[in-house]
């Protein structure tokens, strides 16, 4: 009998043979390589995965913080204006009370330069009177010397004192 493809019992039990084998060095290999590498490869998914998780969390944390600070920088150019604002109102103020204290110790200067000046007249008129009573005093003493009376010097005085009158005195 001839064979077909030379197929014969031999052929097909080293055939099965051979296909166990392969299909126990398989199941062999895949529990001890294919396993363990699936499994890391498992590890490295899942790894790269949570590394994506935080990164995108990290990202969104970046992102507010970037525009936490960005407000804050805002509202610090804003206190700042409001600081130099504030210092400018400050100055302006102070400018206007050192105005108003230097005016008003001009006012006083003024005043107290009025008073003086009335005081100096006060005494220039004094002195005058004083000089006046003074050689008014010579003249009457040279007139009594040379030939007046008694009784006509009471009456030259009185006569005097009359005509300058008690307010001249009491000044």
């Amino acid at each position: 009998m001839e064979r077909l493809f030379n197929l014969d019992f031999q052929l097909l039990f080293d055939a099965a043979v051979l296909a166990l084998s392969v299909f126990v060095m398989f199941l062999f290999l895949s529990y001890f390589l294919f396993v363990p590498v699936r499994n890391v490869l498992k590890e490295r998914e899942d790894q790269i995965k949570n590394d994506r998780k935080t990164a995108e969390q990290s990202k969104e944390e970046a992102l507010k913080l970037k525009a936490d600070y960005e407000a804050k920088i805002k509202n610090i150019e804003k206190e700042a204006q409001e600081i130099l604002v504030k210092a400018r109102q400050k100055a302006l103020k102070k400018e206007e009370k050192i105005l108003n204290e230097a005016n008003k110790e001009a006012v006083r200067i003024r005043e107290r330069a009025k008073i003086q000046i009335e005081l100096e007249r006060r005494k220039e008129a004094d002195e005058k009177k004083k000089e006046m009573i003074s050689i008014a005093s010579l003249i009457a003493k040279k007139v009594m010397e040379s030939s007046v009376t008694p009784e006509f010097q009471d009456q030259l005085v009185e006569k005097t004192l009359q005509e300058i009158g008690e307010q001249t005195w009491i000044s």
